[in-house]
């Protein structure tokens, strides 16, 4: 029972990759990343390559995986408390200080808990996240249309990103990439109001059968309409449409808001995830 601790993209999809299709909803951001890092490569998510993790049962079986795109913090499929307590030591041996760790609640509060007795670094929850998973769409009836983002609002979407970087104080980054990657796919969608777009709702690329919605923005001086509540339903009825069998979305706990708003449109709630910090430029 050890961690094999990759660079090697195809190598890991090849042994990871259907334990963790094999459960998309549970998993949906580490599939949904290793998606983008087949598509975009090992810097997909920034300067340092990305670190991708397996844990192998006695059986040889994969029983616990993750992935790392630094600057971010370490994202965890649900794992045994061996594979907890062996990843916090792997870690530390190859030099690897990861800012942070997102996952189920459970297994976020566990590997926090294991990173402090093995490094003497204190944690904190840095945000409370839902699970949300869509039963059926509920049109809101707001005015307007949506339409897929074009190379034409590529400016648009990058100061959308920006702004909505700034609101949740998340570390700066360069969107370029990620933005041209998205319009590629078909991965933004806006909300015009009388031709004038007022809100975006992403979506991720397809993986076994379930896409999450992500991210949802809306410029403040456009709130209060309805927007991101009519961009997110047309978003989760085009992926529908597509032929997704599962649609997913997260909310922040600390958005009561929003969390209502998702309800409305047909989302139910399933699950809870932390995101937390290991360190202070977290909190910066």
């Amino acid at each position: 029972m050890s961690w094999a601790i990759t660079g090697d993209i195809a190598g890991y999809d090849s042994l990871a990759g259907g334990f963790l299709r094999s459960r998309p909803i549970e998993n949906t951001v580490l599939v949904t990343v290793l998606a983008s890092l087949r598509a975009r490569g090992l810097t997909a998510y920034g300067d340092a390559p990305a670190v991708l993790g397996s844990w192998l049962s006695a059986t040889g079986c994969v029983a616990g995986a993750f992935v790392h795109t630094p600057p971010f913090p370490l994202l965890l499929s649900v794992m045994p408390a061996q594979a907890i307590a062996e990843l916090a030591e792997a870690l530390v041996a190859q030099g690897r200080r990861p800012p942070g760790v997102t996952a189920r609640r459970e297994i976020a509060e566990a590997f926090a808990t294991q990173w402090r007795t093995v490094t003497g670094v204190d944690f904190k929850v840095w945000e409370r996240r839902r699970l949300y998973r869509l039963g059926k769409v509920r049109p809101s009836g707001t005015p307007g249309r949506p339409r897929p983002a074009g190379l034409a609002d590529r400016d648009l979407l990058l100061a959308w990103y920006r702004a909505a970087e700034r609101e949740i104080r998340e570390r700066p980054g360069d969107h370029g990439a990620a933005v041209d990657d998205r319009i590629a796919y078909g991965g933004v969608t806006l909300w015009e109001r009388d031709g004038v777009p007022v809100s975006l709702a992403g979506q991720s690329r397809m993986v076994a059968g379930m896409v999450r919605i992500a991210p949802v923005y809306t410029p403040p001086e456009h709130r209060c309409h309805g927007y991101g509540a009519a961009v997110t339903a047309a978003v989760s009825q085009a992926a529908v449409d597509g032929g997704a069998r599962e649609v997913v979305v997260f909310a922040d706990l600390a958005n009561p808001g929003g969390n209502a708003i998702h309800q409305r449109i047909g989302y139910q709630p399933l699950d809870d995830y932390l995101v937390i910090s290991f360190e202070s430029s977290m909190d910066e």
